[in-house]
């Protein structure tokens, strides 16, 4: 096994060391892959780059939904129904009766295009095989899922998947715990164009994250949440302790990643670790409340705030979610974090046991973001039916409305889960990645507000 390397006080932000776990794990348990993607061959002349062997074991059994059809027809491009349970006005019915000829008449200029009608449609594929990226042969994607997105501050966008495997001939099946692409796509017209990706070898991503050794049972080392501060990436991730059954998992700690140079090598703050009971890790010590930030959601303030809110959950998709804030030269580093406590109305500095649920469960993976058209701050999660709902909110501690439909679950029954917005649609028409379980791969979605 490769040494680690230490890089001592690489920011101001924490007196603290960055360790960077580079090298090979254990031997993998991976399952054959099945579906579409069991098909797909390395073209013969390509660099097939095998994969460092992980622990893991296939997809992670627990990110799939309750009830999915792993045999499921893909779906359709375009509308999607039932979703988005808006109330419309109705239609004005024009004025029956006939003008009189202009003698004169001078031909109008084009009527702007009709607004377009509230509603969700399914705009096209991110990774996989159908996928206009062509991930296969880029960056040997046959499969993966997540994609979370964050604007880097520098004209791109971040997308972070989970674990990912490529082409299924190669031994280990290139499984991989997390990828990143970036985006320059502005447009979204049928898909989130991907412009690169960080490189093992030609044709093959690499792993982002690496482990850090802290528990002795590790089967995951799954993203949750990005965003960009001061020229840096930070990535929250959790590490995953076992997969339980569909919709569950325990988690050792959930952490933070930085990046210097835009997502190409990572590493991971020791003082960000959040054990997730007592016997997690014996390298940090457990505080109460950690427990219920396993998984973030990070969210750009509105106008006027100085902060830079975090939502949490436990792990699985059972819980509520909670809120912490910082300042955001302290984002890695935990002494900094306030929480809100409902029961006094007020911000706990450095106590997570303080914070109270803003949003009732089952919450599973979620995004957020302070929406323009709306002047409302936004959480797209999957609830207890497995639908992409939305609530909005007028401060990042509620209090948020009920749940609004944007994706109802029945019309995807393979099983679909994590809406993760992109940065850049900010107004009308929202764009969101969700993954797919039965092609184990990500989709772009957009849904139009009244």
């Amino acid at each position: 096994m490769s040494p680690r390397h230490l890089i001592g006080s690489i920011s101001a932000i924490s007196a603290t060391v960055l360790t960077v776990a580079i090298g090979v794990a254990p031997t993998a348990f991976a399952q054959p892959c099945s579906g579409a993607a069991a098909a797909i061959q390395p073209p013969a002349a390509s660099n097939t780059g095998e994969t460092p062997d992980l622990p893991g074991d296939g997809r992670p059994r627990g990110q799939r939904p309750t009830g999915a059809n792993e045999g499921a027809a893909l779906p359709s491009l375009g509308q999607v129904q039932g979703a988005s349970r808006y109330d419309q006005q109705a239609a004005v019915v024009a004025d029956p009766a006939q003008p009189v000829p202009d003698a004169n008449q001078v031909t109008p200029p084009a009527p702007p295009p009709p607004p377009a009608q509230p509603g969700t449609s399914l705009v096209g594929w991110v990774t996989g095989p159908q996928s206009p990226n062509n991930t296969v042969n880029r960056f040997a994607i046959t499969g993966t899922d997540l994609g979370i997105m964050w604007d880097n501050g520098s004209g791109e966008v971040l997308m972070a998947f989970g674990d990912t495997y490529g082409y299924c001939g190669v031994r280990g099946q290139q499984w991989r715990y997390n990828v990143l692409f970036r985006s320059r796509d502005g447009a979204l017209s049928n898909t989130v164009s991907a412009s690169s990706s960080p490189l093992w070898s030609q044709g093959l991503s690499k792993q982002i994250i690496n482990s850090i050794k802290f528990s002795p049972t590790e089967k995951g080392i799954i993203p949750t949440a990005g965003i960009a501060v001061g020229g840096k990436q930070y990535l929250n991730f959790m590490s995953i302790r076992n997969w339980d059954s569909d919709g569950r998992w325990t988690t050792n700690f959930s952490a933070i990643a930085v990046s210097p140079d835009n997502g190409e090598h990572w590493g991971v703050y020791p003082d960000s670790v959040r054990p997730a009971s007592p016997n997690a890790t014996e390298k940090v010590r457990y505080v109460a409340g950690n427990e219920n930030f396993q998984q973030g959601a990070f969210l750009q303030p509105g106008p006027g705030d100085p902060y830079i809110y975090s939502f949490g959950t436990p792990s699985g998709r059972g819980g509520a979610a909670y809120m912490s804030r910082v300042l955001p030269a302290g984002v890695p580093d935990l002494r900094r974090y306030e929480y809100w406590s409902s029961a006094s109305n007020s911000w706990v500095p450095g106590d997570p046991g303080a914070a109270t649920p803003v949003i009732p469960g089952p919450v599973s993976e979620m995004s957020a973001q302070f929406n323009k058209h709306l002047g409302q701050y936004l959480v797209l999660y999957g609830n207890g039916a497995n639908d992409m709902v939305m609530r909005t909110a007028p401060a990042p501690q509620g209090p948020w409305s009920p749940e609004r439909l944007l994706v109802p679950s029945m019309q995807f029954p393979g099983g679909i889960y994590a809406p993760f917005l992109h940065p850049w649609s900010t107004g009308r028409e929202l764009y969101y990645n969700v993954s797919l379980w039965s092609e184990y791969n990500v989709m772009l979605m957009r849904t139009v507000l009244p």
